[in-house]
């Protein structure tokens, strides 16, 4: 059920897993650029990363998300 401000309330959303990271200042002012450039978050970018990556080390793995 959506609340007044159009998102979704805790109780109803499915949970993702957290994860705090933290990146070099060079590297984060780069995935910032990405980010910017893309008009994304940068979480966005860094879970794109993630997939790319985890997609070239297991292929196989990759096909089964969904």
């Amino acid at each position: 059920m959506a609340s007044k401000s159009g998102r979704a309330t805790r109780s109803r959303t499915v949970s993702a897993p957290r994860a705090s990271v933290s990146f070099p200042p060079d590297l984060y002012s780069t995935l910032e650029a990405i980010a910017k450039q893309k008009k994304v978050s940068i979480a966005w970018v860094v879970r794109e990363a993630a997939e790319k990556y985890v997609d070239a080390q297991w292929p196989l793995f990759g096909q089964q998300r969904t």
